[in-house]
């Protein structure tokens, strides 16, 4: 039963493609005017309105699935962009954070060339915290006595002097910087007299500070440079080495011919510091002698 079945196949088969050989050979063998050639063209006549009507009513169809499928093919790429732009961006924020670094590494090397400060060693120090208190102003680096710093050493940052170590672990050190109200500096005035002084923090304002005692007919004028003086003044113990930079005379006005007092602006950026340099084993026999 099977076999009649599979030979029945077989013939219907062979049939068909007989009788597609003989259509073949005698369409490509009549004229065009032949009557294969004219069912031919009925047959297109009839379907090519239906299929005309069918692509017509097909099109918002393939319009969507296009829509569907540049969608996605545009949110890909947009998740490609985002991408390559968080990229780009934490590649421009390490840039830009070397470029401080080096800027204000490049101060502290300048400072180095030009202040009287070649018998210290300095350590390059990163800060770690910064206290975000007003009034106590501080900053805490990475280096501590296992790097050879003390209490009391001078610290610079952006090629001026910032402040003093305060207190000393192993491994980290508290810098107290000049605007905390605990500070005072001697300092120097780089007018015609070079006249001198004591530098607190103005009351009141944290970014300011004040250059007290000078001589009241001093003749010091707005933009000139503060820097460090070199010896112990009066009650204070700290010894700064001389001719650090800590800013400049912003405003003179009444204060002086009154009090002898001058407001000075600090050189550096204190609220942005983000390495500093600790100087620390001044050689034996550098440190200047206390004046009386």
């Amino acid at each position: 039963m099977h076999s009649k079945q599979v030979r029945r196949r077989r013939a219907v088969v062979a049939a068909l493609v007989a009788v597609s050989l003989i259509l073949l050979t005698a369409y490509f063998g009549e004229s065009p005017n032949s009557p294969l050639h004219t069912v031919q063209r009925g047959i297109v006549e009839v379907f090519s309105p239906i299929e005309e009507g069918a692509s017509k009513a097909l099109a918002p169809v393939r319009n969507v699935a296009g829509w569907f499928s540049d969608t996605f093919k545009a949110k890909s790429q947009v998740d490609q962009l985002r991408n390559q732009v968080h990229r780009l961006q934490a590649l421009l924020a390490q840039a830009q954070t070397a470029e401080i670094e080096n800027r204000q590494l490049s101060n502290e090397l300048r400072l180095v060339d030009s202040a009287g400060i070649d018998t210290y060693k300095p350590v390059a120090a990163q800060v770690i915290l910064r206290d975000p208190n007003l009034w106590y102003e501080t900053v805490e680096v990475d280096k501590g006595s296992d790097d050879g710093v003390r209490i009391g050493n001078p610290v610079t940052g952006d090629g001026a002097l910032v402040g003093e170590v305060t207190v000393v672990d192993p491994t980290v050190s508290v810098v107290t910087l000049i605007t905390d109200h605990t500070m005072a500096v001697a300092a120097r005035v780089q007018d015609s007299s070079g006249d001198t002084g004591v530098l607190v923090p103005a009351v009141g304002k944290p970014n300011q500070l004040v250059l007290q005692y000078l001589p009241t007919s001093a003749p010091v004028q707005s933009g000139q440079l503060v820097d460090t003086v070199g010896f112990r003044s009066g009650s204070l113990q700290d010894l700064f080495p001389p001719g650090i930079p800590i800013g400049q005379v912003s405003s003179v006005g009444n204060d002086l011919a009154n009090n002898g007092e001058v407001q000075v602006t600090p050189a550096a950026d204190l609220h942005h510091l983000d390495v500093v340099q600790i100087l620390t084993a001044p050689h034996a026999g550098t440190e200047r002698a206390q004046l009386p």
